[in-house]
């Protein structure tokens, strides 16, 4: 029945929420406050998000795909895309329900560094700290979020980090 239901919500242009009588709203751009922050729940990398990640991308470098290339390598084993953290950074920050109806636009990522070697095995969980928020000098519903974004293995080691920047909306 609610199948049924939802397909007539579709049919008359509701959205989602409405057709399973649901809100879902992260925080607002004015809700934030700079200094305030969040950890993220962790995620296990895997052989998988290697293979799949590379796929898609087209990057087989063998530091991240051959386990004999990899023996004479600084490491000794093989290393995770270090584009393929950040977007699981990403993912991650939507994981908190933060951004849900709330994010327009990711802006940026700036002053990104790589450092140190994430592998396959390796939990990470991403930290966001709250720098910036900025309203919008040309349309009062939005502004920008600035969040510094740090991804942390599970031995504490800051794998990655950068500035995320993101168009959100006000109240």
């Amino acid at each position: 029945m609610r199948a049924r239901s939802a397909l007539d919500a579709a049919i008359a242009g509701n959205s989602w929420q409405e057709m399973l009588g649901e809100t879902i709203v992260g925080k607002y751009l004015d809700e934030y406050v700079v200094g305030e922050e969040y950890v993220s729940p962790s995620r296990t990398i895997t052989e998988t998000d290697v293979v799949m990640f590379a796929a898609m991308t087209g990057d087989y470098n063998e530091i991240h795909t051959s386990v004999e290339f990899t023996k004479a390598n600084n490491f000794g084993q093989r290393v995770v895309h270090g584009l393929l953290c950040l977007s699981i950074s990403h993912g991650l920050l939507f994981r908190l329900g933060l951004l849900e109806s709330t994010a327009i636009a990711i802006l940026a990522v700036d002053d990104w560094r790589f450092k140190a070697p994430v592998f396959i095995g390796d939990t990470i969980v991403a930290k966001f700290k709250v720098l910036e928020t900025i309203p919008s000098s040309k349309d009062p519903s939005r502004g920008v979020l600035k969040l510094l974004t740090q991804i942390i293995k599970q031995d504490g080691t800051i794998a990655q980090e950068g500035v995320k920047v993101l168009m959100m909306k006000k109240h």
